[in-house]
């Protein structure tokens, strides 16, 4: 509602959104999927249907709440009020869970209620739903709970919030809601509601493994040969280890039940809490626009991980962790042996891996071997028990175990006056080096990808598997990588950090996500005011003079700008344009060729594929916008020296140009408050810097051209497009 969208586009953007996230976390799905699929409402209906026809469900009349003001009743989420839980108080509880104590709720448990679109008391109203008899289910679910807490050895927290919901006293849980979104309950009385979303959504783990999968069975109904391990925030233990457990144990069917779980408690950010409802904090899109390399924000969140207690995200610890941590320990380390090695005959062995002999009798070695292969056995037990954090701190300690080897061998002195233990030295740092890269894979693998390329060996030879001795082997490292292989090239792996730097994301991410808008809404206020405050040039000799010198400081501010300064669309050059002449490609029935005024002294040619969406006409000396700095390219015989930008609707039947305000003066550069400094003068195609602004680049509700919800602002106003809402723009 908030976005003036159908549901069923909210959740095709941010399905969009999250994949592209996911991925450029180095995170990867056999299946990455959604519970608004055919599968989903089919295996939804048939274990309710199983568990109707088993009689463990119940029709009772409940208390909602129903906003007069908006005509419905309202969903949990849209329902906020103070939390009831004595000594909480909380002012903006929500109608399912109190974000500040933690403790589920029912929406007429709110005091004070009010809606959450409309801002209006809603009133309590008598609707009929279906309920879950958890107290019949009762002596089975707590059969499975004892039992597996232990084999699966849940974390604490999990079994804490479990015993939790438990000793108050299972009740009828209501599983059915007055939406018309979700999977429709199967029961003609029931027609006109949907399943609640905590009975439907993990039964979205079956079904997308079923949209993988038409054998999704064997790993679903298969608890003799299967292990269901699960990953969560600890809001959401209950309905994982109460609620889904007891639907399937309610079916009588050979479920697979989950196993083990690891629960996390709450990671704070800087002065408060991370909040999505709120827009507090940085999250995913924000994290992938810093330009922090994806290993270096792996490392952090993991090593960080709040897996006992709340813990902190501060900018400062960011920048502590990289610095120390990953550059100085981990990178220096790697860099150190291989570098080392790479160095020509006379000073190192021309990248070739030494032979070693006698490196079983060579004591300091033997010493390190010992110890490794302790920390290397206390790295696997803690991954099987799902101590993730545990688990990265021992695989560091390992590097640290590395450098005070190299300190202590004195490898540099050793070469002249011992070659023969320098070789055992450096074939054991070569080994250890690649020993980091396995036990750093789950954690940083973008890092071990370029281990491996810069050792040479391909991603097979990662392997920590008790059955090929490979846990054994870590304890004699010095017979891991084969005397007379060659290492590609050693370049360094992490970078420092900058205290400029930490100051600029801690002021760039400060406040709520609302509060940043705001700020970036008033800033771009100003510099439309201080736009019009400037004497815009129209004689041709001064417009080229301006253009020439534009140029130049774009120039020297590109040579000056650090290459690690994040990638926003501060980097991209888009001018207001006049297309002044526009006619159809020789060669080509799709594209037209433009001829585009953007302030210089020669106009720019342009290839447009907008043939079948706009009539020549209107296209004929029309203000638009235009990106500058891309690297030109040869579209059909013809180079097209810039982009032409332009808005389309999902399914790309609509697309309109994206045009400034009609007072905005040709060749302007487009400002995007909150996003400040030069664009590049050309932009690197193996940067992709275009390619990571894009996807953010979109039309509002409003039909205003925005950047991250910062609109296209020129001297005269804000860009907008025609008919095009919630559009991509390129």
């Amino acid at each position: 509602m908030e976005e003036h969208c159908t549901p069923r586009q909210i959740c095709d953007k941010y399905h969009a959104i999250h994949k592209e996230i996911y991925e450029w976390f180095d995170l990867s799905f056999d299946k990455f999927g959604r519970t608004s699929t055919p599968q989903q409402t089919e295996i939804c209906q048939a274990i309710f249907q199983n568990l109707w026809e088993r009689n463990w469900l119940s029709e009772n009349i409940m208390q909602q709440l129903y906003c007069d003001t908006c005509s419905r009743f309202l969903a949990d989420r849209f329902v906020e009020g103070v939390c009831p839980t004595p000594g909480c108080g909380y002012e903006d509880a929500r109608g399912d869970q109190c974000e500040s104590c933690g403790k589920l709720l029912n929406p007429t448990e709110l005091l004070k209620p009010r809606c959450k679109v409309c801002r209006n008391p809603p009133r309590i109203r008598d609707t009929e739903h279906l309920f879950l008899e958890l107290p019949k289910l009762k002596d089975r679910l707590e059969e499975y709970i004892k039992n597996t807490s232990v084999i699966g050895g849940w974390s604490q927290n999990a079994v804490q919030a479990t015993n939790a919901w438990t000793r108050e006293g299972l009740k009828p849980r209501c599983i059915t809601r007055d939406l018309k979104w979700g999977v429709p309950v199967p029961l003609e009385k029931f027609k006109d509601k949907v399943f609640y979303v905590w009975f439907d959504a993990p039964i979205g783990y079956v079904s997308i493994t079923a949209c993988y999968t038409k054998d999704w069975e064997k790993w679903w109904k298969n608890p003799e040969n299967v292990e269901l391990f699960q990953f969560m925030g600890k809001d959401n233990v209950p309905f994982h280890t109460v609620m889904f457990p007891s639907t399937l144990l309610g079916t009588g069917e050979n479920w697979t039940l989950m196993k083990t779980i690891s629960v996390t408690e709450y990671l704070n950010y800087e002065a408060g809490k991370f909040s999505k409802s709120k827009g507090m904090g940085v999250f995913g899109n924000d994290a992938k626009d810093t330009n922090i390399p994806v290993e270096v924000w792996r490392y952090y969140l993991l090593t960080n991980r709040p897996e006992v207690s709340d813990t902190l995200f501060t900018w400062v610890d960011l920048q502590a962790k990289q610095n120390s941590e990953l550059l100085k320990n981990l990178g220096n380390f790697v860099h150190r042996c291989l570098s080392f090695l790479a160095k020509p005959s006379g000073e190192g062995y021309g990248s070739i891996v030494p032979d070693a002999p006698g490196a079983e009798a060579h004591k300091l070695t033997v010493d390190l071997g010992e110890r490794v292969g302790k920390l290397v056995e206390q790295y696997v037990e803690a991954m099987e028990k799902v101590k993730l954090k545990q688990g990265l701190k021992t695989a560091m300690s390992i590097s640290s175990e590395g450098n005070g080897y190299l300190q202590d061998s004195q490898f540099w002195k050793l070469y002249k006056e011992d070659p023969a233990a320098c070789a055992i030295v450096v074939k054991t740092s070569i080994g250890l080096v690649h020993l980091l890269a396995t036990l750093f894979e789950p954690f940083m693998p973008s890092f071990s990808h370029k281990v491996l390329g810069q050792l040479n060996l391909p991603y097979e030879t990662l392997s920590l598997s008790d059955e090929k001795g490979d846990v054994e082997q870590a304890g004699k490292p010095w017979n891991i990588v084969p005397a007379g292989h060659k290492i590609g090239k050693p370049e360094p792996l992490f970078s420092e950090m900058k205290d400029e730097e930490v100051n600029y994301y801690r002021r760039k991410f400060a406040g709520s996500q609302a509060d940043r808008v705001e700020r970036a809404a008033a800033e771009a206020i100003n510099v439309a005011e201080q736009i019009k405050k400037t004497t815009i040039s129209d004689g041709v000799e001064k417009k080229g003079a301006e253009a020439k010198k534009s140029a130049e400081a774009r120039r020297k501010s590109t040579t000056s700008t650090p290459k690690d300064l994040p990638v926003s669309i501060a980097r991209i050059d888009i001018r207001v344009g006049l297309i002044t002449n526009v006619q159809k490609h020789p060669d080509a029935d799709s594209l037209y060729v433009e001829e585009i005024d953007v302030g210089e002294p020669a106009k720019r040619t342009v290839v447009s594929g907008l043939v079948k969406y706009i009539p020549l006409e209107e296209m004929q000396n029309r203000k638009v916008l235009v990106v500058c700095n891309l690297k030109p390219a040869s579209m059909r015989g013809i180079k097209s020296q810039a982009m032409v930008l332009a808005a389309s609707n999902d399914d790309h039947t609509i697309v309109e140009l994206v045009s400034p305000p009609e007072d905005a003066s040709v060749g302007e550069r487009l400002k995007f408050p909150g996003f400040d400094g030069e664009p590049d003068e050309v932009l690197n195609p193996k940067k992709k810097i275009w390619e990571t602004v894009q996807p953010d680049l979109h039309t509002t509700t409003d039909l205003i051209a925005c950047y991250k919800g910062v609109p296209f602002t020129t001297s005269a106003g804000v860009c907008k497009v025609s008919s095009v809402t919630c559009g991509s723009i390129k």
